[in-house]
């Protein structure tokens, strides 16, 4: 690509250099966005184990993913008045700091159900740690907005895909070991954070509870929320049914395919996104990534009997995964004349009902009727949310003007 196409696509040989040209804060809040990332596919390798062990069925056993994300949603709510009234920094290291705690008791706990609250505790100090995290990254950080989301969305991949691996590993010795390895990651973070980070502006005013709520209001920004509400009916089903799906691999063997799934969600995140949208459009490339999205998933639910057909499409999956992520992240961003924080804690209140929903529900599916229809309910859902962003795109002409505007073009 010549200087000037560069320029064009919003891609200029310092921005792309600034991308890892960033201060030791910028590194420390990346660090730990990937140990708290790690946390949410950590559990993933052991969820059969944990079922065996502890005698509780699917759908029980994925209550561990619906009480970590349904807190998160409703905490969503109050991260704003938090933040604003700690600070950035001390919202980011109140939050590790619970995740520290709830994670040590999960591993702990002698029941099912005591896990299942100990996540919603640990899904608490998630919230604080993630509504904040890419704020902070923005303020801090050099090269913008786009290249903050891309820097997220990298710690976002790696720490999704190193999480099954460890937890793999782990959970090979002890379905215990994974909670205690967040435990001790989380600390060597919250450490982290509380020395490197510095220099992040305090809030110009404090915010109230109905700030994300009336946020809503703006259609763009409600329109991307219920997008990613049905779009995570897909994500989560993947993430959290699959284990099931794949009985004859062990903990160590599950963590290698989701580390694999999660590899290509980072590289796709980081370096194929920007040139996608650069050259076909954000919301055109949004629309293909959902259309792939449900066929993946579809898939997956003809051939769910199929092991090697199920462990390459998920691995596939993460790349498409990866690229959505990108372009809805920073869209978001960008959605609503709110503040970031704000529009952010919005977006993720009405996502991460979604996210609560789906794993409980992926469960029931595959107890009451088939591993295969899990699958067919998480490609309805990707579906479902092509449509409302297709019906609601006239409200999003505002971030993305023209068909070959780029993820850096958005901000500069």
């Amino acid at each position: 690509m010549n200087s000037s196409a560069e320029a064009s696509a919003g891609h200029s040989p310092s921005q792309r250099s600034g991308f890892f040209n960033q201060p030791m804060a910028v590194w420390a809040v990346a660090f730990a966005c990937v140990i708290a990332f790690m946390g949410l596919g950590l559990v993933d390798p052991i969820l059969p184990l944990i079922g065996r062990q502890l005698h509780a069925s699917p759908s029980q056993v994925e209550l561990l993913f619906t009480s970590y994300n349904a807190v998160m949603a409703v905490a969503m709510l109050i991260t704003g008045v938090v933040s604003t009234r700690l600070g950035s920094k001390g919202t980011l290291l109140t939050g590790l700091a619970i995740i520290v705690i709830f994670s040590f008791l999960a591993g702990h706990a002698g029941s099912i159900g005591q896990i299942v609250g100990f996540r919603a505790g640990w899904g608490l100090g998630n919230a604080f740690f993630i509504a904040t995290a890419l704020a902070a990254i923005v303020a801090v950080g050099r090269g913008g907005t786009a290249q903050a989301v891309i820097l997220y969305e990298a710690a976002l991949g790696l720490g999704i895909s190193v999480g099954p691996l460890l937890g793999g590993t782990l959970g090979s010795i002890s379905w215990r070991g994974p909670f205690y390895g967040v435990t001790a990651l989380m600390a060597i973070a919250f450490i982290a954070v509380a020395v490197l980070l510095r220099g992040v502006p305090k809030p110009e005013h404090r915010t109230s509870v109905a700030d994300p709520i009336r946020a809503l209001r703006h259609r763009s920004l409600l329109t991307m929320g219920v997008m990613a509400l049905l779009y995570n009916f897909g994500f989560f089903t993947i993430l959290a049914y699959t284990p099931y799906v794949l009985p004859h691999l062990s903990a160590h063997g599950l963590g290698f395919v989701f580390f694999g799934w999660g590899v290509l969600l980072a590289v796709a995140s980081v370096f194929v996104a920007p040139r996608l949208q650069s050259r076909f459009g954000t919301l055109t490339t949004t629309y293909a990534m959902l259309v792939l999205i449900a066929l993946d998933l579809a898939t997956i639910g003809v051939f769910a009997n199929d092991q090697s057909v199920v462990i390459v499409a998920v691995i596939i999956c993460g790349a498409f995964l990866g690229i959505n992520n990108t372009l809805v992240t920073t869209g978001v961003m960008n959605a609503a004349p709110v503040e970031r924080p704000t529009a952010s804690a919005a977006y993720s209140f009405v996502r991460f009902i979604g996210s609560a929903i789906a794993p409980w529900l992926a469960g029931k599916l595959g107890t009451l009727f088939s591993p295969h229809v899990p699958y067919y309910v998480g490609a309805l859902g990707v579906s479902l949310g092509l449509v409302v962003l297709i019906l609601g795109r006239n409200s999003l002409r505002h971030i993305y003007c023209r068909a070959d505007v780029s993820p850096v073009a958005l901000v500069y």
